[in-house]
């Protein structure tokens, strides 16, 4: 059963190749949703145990174990499946917080006379993050693959897009005869002004964020709980510990989720 279910869900993602490359997750897609069922079933037990120890000794209404059994293993499943992305994601957003210097240190190189494997080289051995990503590039070189063929391999299985414009410049240029360093020069520039464009709309939706938390994630909780313990007063409801339960998780999701998000769509530039 595991087996045709696996096979069933390689089938319909066949996008999930491509995104373990560019991930850099070395497993089959086989096999990586047979770990990905692993750790939703070894959490999903967790979960359910916790539930079960917390029901007995509240003497809560039973249901909440098979709850606590279908939420933790569809939370946790859907989580390790979005890991490919989530890792794409951070790859990208390492690259583009050191892609324009280190492009500008590539194309000082280029300008100065210096080949460019050996540019390719230099930056393997000193910049920074981007060091490694460049120095993928450099291993293939290395292992038999020509200039031309590593640089279309990096851009193709490249999780950001400005590191891919630079490589596909140099791609083109390498393939046209066109100076390297001119085209690599406009590139740049254009990222430099993305990049500065994208600071200031941060900037922008950074304000009407801080009121969308102000309210939802300050002011309607607090009078929120302050409200419903008042109206169960009131109404004679019992506010038993699952609800209480129930409702502190709620309000630590929703700031556990703003911080997420404001952290998410921070833009990793460096100019």
């Amino acid at each position: 059963m595991t087996m045709g279910l696996t096979t069933f869900l390689v089938r319909k993602n066949p996008k999930l190749v491509k995104e373990l490359r560019i991930a850099h997750i070395k497993k089959s897609p086989e096999n990586f949703i047979k770990q990905v069922f692993v750790i939703s079933i070894m959490i999903c037990f967790i979960m359910t145990f916790f539930t079960m120890l917390f029901v007995l000794k509240f003497d809560q209404n039973k249901g909440y174990i098979l709850l606590a059994l279908i939420v933790s293993f569809l939370i946790t499943f859907l989580f390790m499946w979005q890991t490919p992305k989530g890792n794409i994601r951070k790859r990208e957003r390492e690259i583009n917080q050191e892609i324009l210097f280190a492009g500008r240190y590539l194309l000082v190189k280029l300008e100065s006379g210096v080949p460019l494997f050996n540019a390719l080289i230099d930056i393997s051995q000193s910049y920074g993050v981007a060091s490694k990503y460049m120095k993928e590039i450099v291993d293939e070189i290395q292992t038999g693959t020509s200039l031309e063929d590593a640089l279309e391999q990096a851009r193709e299985y490249n999780a950001s897009k400005k590191f891919k414009r630079i490589l596909w410049q140099i791609v083109t240029s390498l393939k046209t005869g066109v100076e390297v360093s001119t085209s690599l020069k406009h590139t740049l520039e254009g990222i430099t002004e993305e990049q500065i464009l994208e600071i200031k709309t941060y900037g922008k939706t950074l304000n009407s964020l801080m009121m969308f938390y102000m309210i939802l994630g300050c002011v309607m909780p607090s009078l929120g709980v302050a409200l419903f313990t008042i109206f169960a007063t009131f109404l004679s409801l019992e506010l038993t510990p699952g609800i209480m339960f129930f409702m502190g998780f709620m309000l630590a999701a929703v700031q556990f989720m703003f911080i997420i998000f404001i952290k998410g769509t921070r833009p990793m530039v460096n100019i």
